[in-house]
């Protein structure tokens, strides 16, 4: 995450997504933001959608509302902004910068794991998502990216988990689903689902004790966010176990029933 992101349509979906969630759960939540310095990019201009509340607003009209404002108010730009505004009722913030240096990423996620020890659900918000070959731990650029040792430690301690996630170039389907099922190996017993939008997708990972709240999640996401926020299921891990044509009839027909949504992710991003 970087501040210069604040607002942007990307955002206004993230903090809608974690209302939702807050709303449904009353789950203990804190934000990682994975903070790295500002790049001087134009990422986070997307910001016109602002100008449209009546395609905007009802999704969440007090996001909508609170957002504009602070916007409008021609602060500087910064995470800052949300933590004080109460949008997510409860949460708490881990705020402090990652950096590449392996030494100073333990000492980061070590202060993490402790701020976390009050909260049951942690939103992980790296620049790219979860570590890919080419991005070593420790290398340049590995700040981008949360890795899976830090996953799993921190299902190990309890957490339930949101991870963000870039879409790379690969089928989206094949992707999410291939995300899953990496996601439910590093989470022994967990529930594990996805939710997308047009350019990224959030990783979920429920903890046995939370798995209850599911439903009520989905319901909540589905209601507020049409087509705007996609639901995802696990369905991969079944096929290669079972080896049941079911189970690809179910993809099939996810991939009809969502087929427009092939044709929205081509829009910019800004048209939503």
């Amino acid at each position: 995450m970087k501040d210069q992101y604040f607002g942007d349509i990307n955002d206004y979906r993230k903090y809608g997504l974690l209302r939702a969630i807050i709303r449904t759960t009353q789950l203990r939540l804190l934000v990682a933001w994975m903070l790295t310095p500002d790049d001087g990019s134009t990422d986070g201009k997307f910001v016109s959608y602002l100008d449209d509340p009546g395609k905007w607003s009802r999704h969440d009209p007090a996001l909508f509302q609170t957002v504009k404002g602070l916007l409008a108010r021609d602060r500087q730009r910064g995470v800052s902004l949300i933590e004080n505004s109460g949008l997510l009722q409860r949460a708490e913030y881990f705020s402090s910068h990652v950096t590449d240096r392996a030494s100073d990423r333990s000492s980061w996620f070590k202060s993490l794991v402790q701020k976390a020890q009050g909260s049951d659900f942690v939103f992980l918000d790296p620049d790219n998502g979860l570590e890919v070959k080419s991005k070593p731990y420790g290398g340049r650029n590995s700040s981008k990216f949360l890795y899976w040792r830090e996953v799993e430690a921190l299902w190990a301690s309890g957490k339930s988990l949101l991870i963000y996630q870039h879409f790379i170039r690969e089928n989206r389907l094949q992707f999410i689903q291939r995300m899953l099922e990496a996601l439910g190996g590093a989470t022994p017993g967990s529930s594990v689902e996805a939710f997308s939008t047009p350019n990224v997708v959030f990783l979920m990972a429920l903890q046995a004790g939370h798995q209850a709240f599911h439903e009520a999640i989905v319901e909540a996401v589905q209601e507020s966010w049409e087509r705007q926020i996609q639901h995802w299921e696990l369905t991969r891990t079944q096929q290669v176990a079972s080896a049941d044509n079911s189970a690809v009839a179910r993809d099939k027909t996810n991939i009809a029933k969502h087929q427009d949504w092939k044709t929205e992710v081509r829009v910019s991003d800004d048209d939503g």
